[in-house]
């Protein structure tokens, strides 16, 4: 007996189920990657006579923000920060400060440390960044809470607060979802450096420690108890 057999189609409901979830996963499991890279001009402002040191701790110059798909559909996120992040607190503090001082590590007792007047500790504490509600929208917002500590040559804590940091993608024409998530990041950064710059002073503990370097100043150019001041 000879003759030919072909199989019937297979009509199962669940192969086309299947198909459909799978091109979904492939949509959706590559990740988005994002090296925030931004131009960080320097601040117009008379520059604060001190000298001051600054670490970076690896965390900070290595920062970055992961983000995991919420749905199939999505993609992960993974934005590093942390070249933008030393390239703007460089610019920004060379601005305001008669002199800065890199730190090879955090200040402690009995270490050997440049003469400076006090080290800041910059962190990132927070990210977070909010989707456009239109996927044809690329409008991508990044807020950040900076914690900030100021101290000694020795590690004692003179100041330490906090400050937050907003940016929003200014236009919604931008070609890729990446590149409106690096423009939203830049802006961020340029935010914290103003923050900083104006609000620096007029943190209490910073000003009383200012106040405290001006007075022996104060005091050495008074003159002496019954000595003419001009000729």
């Amino acid at each position: 007996m000879s003759g030919s057999m072909t199989s019937a189609p297979d009509r199962r409901p669940w192969t086309g189920a299947l198909l459909l979830a799978a091109l979904l996963a492939l949509a959706g499991c590559g990740a988005k990657e994002v090296v925030v890279q931004g131009q960080f001009p320097q601040p117009l402002m008379s520059k604060l006579p001190l000298t001051l040191g600054v670490w970076y701790e690896p965390a900070f110059r290595e920062h970055e923000f992961f983000d995991e798909a919420k749905g199939r559909a999505e993609s992960d996120w993974l934005v590093r920060t942390g070249e933008a992040q030393v390239e703007l607190w460089d610019t920004l503090l060379n601005g305001m400060f008669e002199r800065v001082v890199p730190m090879d590590a955090r200040p402690a007792p009995e270490q050997m440390n440049p003469a400076v007047d006090a080290v800041l500790i910059p962190r990132v504490d927070e990210l977070q960044y909010a989707i456009p509600a239109q996927t044809n929208i690329k409008v991508y917002e990044i807020w950040m809470r900076y914690a900030f500590e100021l101290v000694t040559t020795q590690g004692e804590t003179i100041a330490d607060w906090t400050m937050t940091a907003y940016g929003k993608t200014p236009t919604a024409f931008l070609q890729s979802d990446e590149a409106a998530v690096n423009l939203a990041a830049v802006v961020a950064l340029r935010d914290a450096g103003a923050h900083f710059a104006t609000s620096f002073t007029r943190v209490p503990e910073v000003a009383a420690w200012m106040e405290s370097l001006e007075a022996p100043a104060a005091v050495a150019a008074a003159p002496e108890e019954g000595q003419e001041e001009g000729p």
